[in-house]
């Protein structure tokens, strides 16, 4: 999904502009255990109930993608027969009114998610006439797409803190502990997607609030997808995966020629405004190693471990392998900053047998915040 179509169904979750009848939910304890059931009647809500469930399902539409917002991909095997995909299907085709698919659901959630507080899942199901967009963005007139989907929440609940609080019948402050309260959510989903402002039942949106944790046991059983590593590991996995492989071809020079591609990857999708996922492959960053001088021996073994590592045919966020702010050299005891398109200014040499980090001098050195000149000798 891009950023648009996103936008286009977040924009849905207010008051005035929602389809929603009801809404589901299951409250779970720590322990795992379903403590009650509901259906909340969106058309009986007051308005504060109202555009409180709102914003915590606009909350699973929030986010940076490929760090918060993960499409999810099911295989064609999936789609034509199994039981995960089934359970979505029923789910969406009922409206949230089958029964059985909500026990279904609650279950395989709360027999899998690891959680230290007690939560609260949330669904709510809606159908979204889509409008008829011309080529230059403005909506015409409703179109024959009707969008039929369901957005699931999950969120800690946890008891309020004790405060001093006033009473009006003795005129005195007494310690009173609130009641427990739903955080905004910690994971969710949208099923199915909205590509190309159209039903995709072959790919959902998995929203994660942690970018370091994305609970990969819920996307194994809910969706039987092999869960992606979180955006928080991929650029440390990165690192790790050309070091390993490049050994001792893994040059400062073969390094800043696939972070210098990353940079200007996503400096250039920052201007030209795509609302398209900026991705980058496996052959893609082989492609940039050969053309550093990388050995065919080294780019086999690079390929192989990009897929054992990041899966096959993976397809990941540049914003998520590389650091756009700033360039690091670091060695036990030294540590340098770099701006990073000034990367020409440093080079590695062997002198004497020693090995050196050789830094470009230009005008305005300082020690400590004292200009200082070097001998030009």
């Amino acid at each position: 999904m891009t950023s648009k179509e996103i936008g286009e169904l977040r924009r849905r979750m207010r008051p005035d502009r929602t389809n929603m009848t009801a809404v589901r939910g299951c409250y779970v304890s720590a322990s795992g255990e379903i403590l009650s059931t509901f259906r909340e009647s969106v058309a009986l809500m007051s308005q504060e109930d109202k555009e409180s469930y709102l914003s915590i399902f606009r909350r699973v539409l929030s986010g940076a993608q490929d760090k918060n917002l993960i499409d999810l991909s099911f295989k064609t095997s999936q789609v034509a027969d199994s039981d995960e995909h089934r359970l979505l299907m029923a789910l969406r085709n009922s409206g949230l009114d089958d029964e059985q698919a909500l026990e279904t659901f609650y279950q395989t959630v709360t027999g899998a998610l690891a959680s230290e507080d007690h939560y609260l899942i949330l669904l709510a199901h809606e159908r979204y006439d889509v409008p008829f967009k011309a080529k230059d963005g403005v909506h015409l007139e409703d179109g024959s797409e009707v969008f039929s989907y369901v957005l699931c929440a999950i969120c800690p609940v946890k008891a309020g803190k004790e405060t001093l609080s006033y009473e009006t019948e003795d005129k005195a402050f007494h310690i009173r502990t609130p009641g427990y309260a739903a955080a905004m959510p910690e994971l969710g989903f949208l099923f199915p997607a909205f590509d190309g402002r159209q039903t995709n039942l072959y790919n959902c949106l998995y929203y994660t609030r942690s970018a370091g944790d994305n609970h990969p046991e819920l996307i194994e059983a809910l969706f039987h997808i092999t869960p992606p590593l979180p955006a928080d590991e991929q650029k440390g996995s990165f690192d790790a995966l050309l070091s390993q492989t490049l050994g001792e071809e893994c040059s400062m020079e073969v390094v800043q020629a696939v972070q210098t591609d990353l940079r200007e990857r996503i400096e250039v999708h920052k201007e030209t405004k795509s609302d398209e996922p900026l991705v980058v492959s496996g052959p893609e960053v082989r492609a940039v190693l050969e053309n550093a001088g990388v050995s065919e021996e080294k780019l086999a073994g690079f390929q192989v471990k990009f897929e054992e590592t990041f899966g096959d045919d993976a397809a990941l966020s540049p914003r998520n392998l590389v650091d756009s702010k700033r360039m690091q050299l670091k060695t036990p005891d030294v540590i340098i900053h770099v701006a990073p398109d000034r990367g020409d200014l440093v080079e590695t040499r062997t002198l004497g047998g020693v090995k050196y980090i050789m830094v470009r001098a230009e005008d305005g050195v300082e020690l400590n915040g004292v200009d200082i000149q070097i001998d030009g000798n």
